[in-house]
C-alpha cells in the first residue's frame, strides 16, 4: 500500500497554498509538506492556516534544520501545530542546505551527528521531559515544555547520503528522499537497510518517501516543460555519483551550474536532455507518472511526494493525480 503526499513552497500567497492543500485533502492526498527557508512565508504560520482549513490531511514541514532555530524551539512550534490540527503535524527534518546557511553566517558542521542528536531531543521533549543534554552538537540545560503533543508526532528524515540516510534507518519513523528513480532507491534504501539493522529494526518500520520533483498534466509536453527548470537545478546539486549512476556526464552539470549562477535559465532549459528528466522526474501523463509510481513501489517506496512543481496548472495536476492516479494504488 502506498499513500501519496504533496509539497509547497511557500512562495506564494498563503491563501492561494489553503486552496491548493483543501483540494488535495479533497482528492485523496494524505499528507501535505510544506518547506523551511527564511527567504519564504514561514513555515510554522503557513502549517497552522492549513491545519485550520483541513479536517484529515497531516501537515508537516518538508524539511525544517537544527542550525537556524534551537531545536527547543522547533519542538514548541510543531506541538502548536500538532494542537492546531487536532494530532495531524508531523515534523520533516534534515541537515538544509549549506549555500543558504553560509549567506545567514550559520556554520553547517557534522550534518549526520546533528541531526542524530536533534531527534533525541525532540523525543524527549515530545515526551514531556525536562532535558539536559550534552551532545557534541546540541546542548540543552534543564529545557522543557509546557505543552505536549495530542498524540505521537512522527519524525521524517530528509537525507539523501549515505550517511544521513543510515541514520534515517536508526531513528526515523519516515524518510524523505529527494529523488524520482528506482535507481537511486535501490542504492538508498541498502543504506537505510544498514541503519535499521544496527538499531534493531526493520525496513517495515519505516515510511520511505520519494519526495520527488513531480509534472502531471494530460499532455506530456506541457508537463515536461514545466519541470524543466527544477530538473536543471537537481543536476546542478546532484553527486557525482548520482550523475554517474545516470549516464550523465559532469561537463554537462558544469554547463547548468554556469547559466544558473548568470540567472540563464533558457540555457538551463536548453542543457536539461531528456536523458536527465528521466533520471530525475516522475513526468508526463497521468499514465506516464503511474508506470513510474509502479516502479518505485516495486523497490520499497511508500509514500509518493508530489514535489515542485506538480503540474504546469498546479490545481489540474492536484486533480488529476487524485482522480487518475491515487484511484490506481488505493
Amino acid at each position: 500500500m502506498v499513500s501519496f503526499g504533496v509539497e509547497f513552497v511557500p512562495n506564494e500567497p498563503i491563501t492561494n497554498i489553503v486552496e491548493y492543500v483543501k483540494l488535495a485533502e479533497k482528492v485523496g492526498f494524505k499528507n501535505v509538506w510544506i518547506t523551511d527557508h527564511y527567504n519564504n512565508r514561514d513555515v510554522y504560520t503557513t502549517l497552522a492556516l492549513l491545519a485550520l482549513n483541513t479536517e484529515k490531511i497531516m501537515v508537516g514541514t518538508g524539511v525544517t534544520n537544527p542550525y537556524t532555530r534551537n531545536i527547543a524551539q522547533t519542538a514548541s512550534s510543531i506541538i502548536t501545530v500538532d494542537e492546531i490540527s487536532k494530532g495531524r503535524a508531523v515534523l520533516g527534518i534534515g541537515p538544509g542546505d549549506k549555500a543558504t546557511f553560509d549567506s545567514l553566517g550559520v556554520e553547517w558542521v557534522k550534518p549526520a551527528k546533528t541531526i542524530r542528536e536533534a531527534v533525541t531531543v525532540l523525543r524527549k521533549l515530545f515526551a514531556g521531559e525536562k532535558v539536559s543534554f550534552q551532545g557534541e552538537i546540541i546542548k540543552l540545560t534543564g529545557a522543557g515544555l509546557a505543552v505536549k503533543p495530542v498524540g505521537k508526532i512522527p519524525i521524517y528524515i530528509g537525507a539523501q547520503g549515505r550517511l544521513m540516510l543510515r541514520v534515517a534507518g536508526e531513528v526515523g519513523d519516515g524518510v524523505l528522499i529527494n529523488a524520482s528513480h528506482p535507481k537511486d532507491f535501490q542504492v538508498a534504501i541498502q543504506h537505510l537497510e544498514e541503519g535499521a539493522k544496527k538499531a534493531g529494526r526493520q525496513l517495515k518500520d519505516i515510511d520511505v518517501a520519494a519526495y520527488a520533483c513531480f509534472s502531471v498534466d494530460e499532455d506530456a509536453e506541457k508537463a515536461k516543460k514545466a519541470a524543466r527548470i527544477v530538473v536543471g537545478f537537481i543536476v546542478a546539486g546532484s553527486p557525482p555519483e548520482a550523475l554517474d549512476r545516470h549516464g550523465i556526464d559532469l561537463d554537462s552539470q558544469k554547463t547548468i551550474r554556469e547559466a544558473i549562477s548568470k540567472g540563464d535559465f533558457k540555457t538551463v532549459g536548453k542543457s536539461v536532455t531528456n536523458q536527465m528528466m528521466e533520471a530525475f522526474s516522475v513526468c508526463g501523463t497521468p499514465e506516464d507518472c503511474s508506470a513510474r509510481i509502479e516502479e518505485l513501489l516495486k523497490v520499497g517506496v511508500t509514500q509518493v511526494v508530489a514535489g515542485s512543481p506538480i503540474g504546469a496548472d498546479k490545481k489540474k495536476a492536484i486533480e488529476l493525480i487524485g482522480s487518475k492516479i491515487i484511484p490506481k494504488f488505493t
